[in-house]
């Protein structure tokens, strides 16, 4: 069973609700625990929740914690006392550990008074609003049954003025069928939210969602995917959080929402009274299902934690029906919102009420993102770099076009396009695009947030690789200034750098006077090192990039002289053993699959990492180098497939065919060959559908491997 920390914790300020909403959880679902709770939580509850959670996050040295202020309508409780309860938990928890504060509001009481607090304390704010009016009024009135729509736009408008923007977190959409479902995302998106979340009706066996007007077997799917075809359209320019989700985790990645995948819950829910209770949505099943019988006057949140509720919520696929266990897409699915699994007859012991639904929508979001085609990086190493080079190319200029209004970019923009449109600078150009961390760094910047002196070293070293006369200047964040594929250079201190490159080198004025380098001091400009290789281009000995960081073990500090030569000593005596024994090591299918070697600590051995580019590999420093020689042939087949998927589909996101490539190329770099020919065969038995040509094609490559390696 997974042990994993609260680190979410829901705080009930108030609860009663200024609006009557119809599909509302907490006042018109089974449980009716609210009627007996005090209206708003007290100042004292307050303390004892703020002293409970720090003495928590410190025992558990948890880096951040996310509180949640929540309702009924948390507004209601007024600006005054949301300002002392945002001031205790702020002056408890912030000297043990990052306090992220949150709200959940209907909005429409939102006015100057709550943003004051807001911004005083960095409240995000997260508003519920189900489309445009029509959609919004089918359910969310007020208690005399006017529509609420009107208000919260106004509340909406607030928190999109300038001075109140960073606060606004996104919206919170519940889904029904019966609305229009692009006009829904329509409206939505026209009020430029950060996020949109949209949110199946809270149902359970015993009480099945509507299925509205379609006499379709998964209308819930069938809405979404309509408005994933929108967005798509849209160009993804709002984040959903559903749709990025299940793509995470259709290629491997975490679970982005409690609603889908196998992520265990960190979530605690405090009512007024200091009452300890689970997921909020447990309402929904029956009387008393969220209920724990503790309190914050009585226990601590690692008894919360240990409760047999709370732990049942953490065990991944061992909390999953068997109906669950055997389904394709339990990894993006989890199995659906714990809540929904409810029925009277097996209690939770049963696959979400959307089960159905929720298998067409992962399966459709995988349909819809799958390419195909024939990509011409599997058919050999040369067409393989090519493709991670245009990988890398395109997350450049996406970084760039987030940069736009950042000062001096365009400038080292034009420096990258002048040497992309010249054929020697591009030569310079694409091995610094080759780089396997440069991968690491922009991926980094495109999930945000923007690195924005790397840009500008990336350009800088682009420059130098080229001897192109260029000068750019930026804000260096960092005492050290790491030229991706060539050094770093030791400033001062960090601040305004300048850069003038020449054909006779380069130059850096620090505000201090300037730095010319290879003048330099050894104390000032570290470069690279280098392995010559005989027969191929020499290895480079990254030991410096600040993105090297990507492996499962930790990698050393910038390695002094004498280790420096001891470490280049051992990997070229690896080389040579690599020569001896597998001549065409850097030919063939695995050339280019070993360009940058990256220094571990003593004991990691050899290591493939993540979230870098073709070429990168791990090794320990104390490593020998026939234990190299020996892990090459599985970290190169590895690498190369981790490079494929960088550029290519090779089968349905989520499905059973990709597991099986992993397997395969994990048993033939083993050489069990025996077992790689089961693999390989339950591959070729599985659905045509679920490789692209592209997987056909590797797989045919495997087989073809298999069969040389046999012989």
């Amino acid at each position: 069973m997974t042990d994993s920390s609260i680190q979410q914790v829901v705080l009930k300020v108030h609860s009663r609700c200024d609006l009557a909403c119809d599909h509302c959880y907490v006042y018109e679902h089974a449980d009716q625990s609210w009627q007996a709770r005090p209206v708003r939580i007290s100042q004292e509850t307050v303390e004892r929740v703020a002293r409970r959670l720090a003495d928590y996050a410190h025992s558990r040295s948890l880096d951040s914690v996310s509180v949640i202020l929540h309702g009924g309508e948390p507004l209601l409780v007024g600006p005054s006392h949301l300002r002392s309860i945002c001031a205790e938990l702020t002056r408890t928890l912030s000297p043990v550990t990052t306090l992220d504060l949150r709200i959940h509001t209907n909005g429409v009481t939102l006015n100057a008074a709550h943003l004051e607090v807001f911004r005083e304390f960095d409240v995000k704010v997260s508003v519920s609003l189900d489309g445009d009016q029509a959609a919004n009024d089918r359910h969310r009135l007020d208690r005399r049954g006017r529509s609420s729509h009107d208000r919260v736009l106004r509340a909406i408008a607030l928190l999109r003025a300038p001075e109140n923007r960073h606060l606004f977190s996104g919206l919170l959409c519940t889904v029904d069928v019966a609305n229009d479902p692009v006009a829904v995302h329509d409206a939505l998106t026209a009020l430029e939210p950060p996020r949109i979340d949209y949110l199946l009706p809270h149902s359970t066996w015993e009480h099945p969602p509507p299925s509205g007007p379609s006499q379709s077997p998964t209308p819930y799917a069938d809405w979404l995917l309509k408005i994933f075809d929108r967005w798509e359209q849209q160009g993804r320019k709002i984040p959903v959080r559903t749709f990025d989700s299940v793509l995470s985790t259709l290629r491997g990645g975490p679970s982005l929402t409690e609603a889908m995948g196998l992520a265990p819950s960190d979530l605690a829910v405090i009512e007024t009274d200091g009452t300890f209770e689970q997921a909020d949505s447990l309402k929904t099943a029956y009387a008393g299902a969220p209920a724990t019988g503790y309190d914050v006057h009585r226990h601590t949140f690692e008894e919360f934690a240990d409760h047999p509720g709370v732990r049942a919520r953490q065990s991944g696929i061992l909390g999953v029906s068997e109906t669950c266990r055997r389904c394709p897409v339990l990894e993006s699915c989890g199995g659906g919102l714990y809540a929904h699994r409810y029925s009277p007859e097996r209690g939770f012991d049963n696959p979400s009420v959307f089960c159905a639904d929720l298998r067409a929508l992962i399966e459709g979001i995988g349909e819809r993102v799958t390419e195909r085609g024939l990509a011409a990086a599997v058919l050999g190493p040369e067409q393989l770099r090519f493709a991670q080079v245009e990988l890398s190319r395109l997350l450049l200029a996406r970084v760039h076009a987030d940069l736009l209004d950042t000062p001096g970019v365009e400038q080292a923009w034009n420096v990258l396009v002048r040497l992309d449109n010249d054929p020697a600078g591009q030569t310079h150009l694409n091995t610094l695009l080759a780089h396997p961390y440069l991968l690491t760094s922009l991926l980094g910047s495109v999930r945000g947030p923007a690195d924005v002196p790397r840009f500008f070293a990336v350009a800088a070293a682009a420059a130098i690789r080229a001897g192109a006369e260029v000068s750019l200047a930026w804000e260096q964040h960092e005492q050290q200034l790491h030229l991706p594929t060539l050094g770093t250079l030791s400033l001062p201190k960090p601040g305004w750098v300048e850069v003038e490159v020449g054909a006779e080198g380069f130059r850096v004025s620090d505000g201090m006077g300037r730095v010319s380098v290879p003048a330099a001091g050894p104390t000032e400009w570290r470069p690279l090192a280098t392995v010559a290789v005989e027969n191929g281009p020499a290895l480079l000995i990254d030991d410096a990039d600040p993105c090297r960081q990507c492996f499962p073990e930790d990698t050393t500090p910038p390695l002094e002289p004498v280790d420096l030569a001891l470490f280049r000593k051992r990997l070229l005596r690896a080389t040579e053993l690599l020569d001896e024994r597998f001549p065409a090591w850097r030919e063939g299918a695995y050339a280019d699959t070993v360009t940058t070697v990256t220094p571990l600590v003593p004991g990691a051995g050899v290591q493939h990492g993540l979230d870098h580019g073709l070429g990168a590999l791990g090794v320990a420093v104390d490593v020998e180098p026939e234990e190299l020689v020996l892990a090459l042939p599985g970290i190169a087949r590895r690498a190369r497939l981790t490079a494929l998927r960088q550029t290519a589909d090779l089968n349905t996101p989520g499905s059973p065919a990709g597991r099986l490539l992993d397997r395969i190329s994990e048993l033939l770099g083993a050489g069990d060959h025996e077992a790689a020919a089961r693999a390989l065969t339950a591959l070729t038995l599985r659905p045509e559908h679920e490789l692209t040509a592209t997987g056909a094609v590797l797989a045919a490559q495997m087989w073809n491997e298999w069969a040389q390696g046999r012989g």
